[in-house]
């Protein structure tokens, strides 16, 4: 093979090589292209993603308000039934004492 031979095989193969990776290139591009359909897919999942998060934001909030409401039911409940309980172990110890009052009576008269 001589030089012309060998520069143009060269030139054949650097050309050849050149089409498929511009086919290659080509191929890559057709099939990762993103057409308007899917745009507007995507937009569309963007915007029931952003209301999804709204409207999870906006029941942590009311699940933070109504924890609050509940907490403070609960202590005011707890208070008045630490009321009841003195009440009646007021009222139990001032029956005793009457008991004990009338008892003694009893036994004097």
């Amino acid at each position: 093979m001589n030089r012309t031979e060998f520069i143009v095989v060269t030139a054949i193969v650097l050309f050849v090589a050149f089409a498929l990776g511009w086919f290659a290139c080509w191929l890559v591009h057709r099939l990762t292209r993103v057409s308007q359909a899917d745009l507007g897919e995507i937009d569309n999942m963007a915007q029931q993603l952003h209301e999804a998060e709204e409207a999870r934001d906006q029941a942590l909030v009311y699940l933070q308000q109504r924890e609050a409401e509940m907490t403070g039911q609960l202590s005011q409940t707890e208070a008045e039934l630490r009321a009841a309980m003195d009440g009646l172990r007021d009222a139990r110890h001032e029956s005793e004492e009457l008991r004990a009052y009338i008892e003694r009576t009893h036994k004097a008269g």
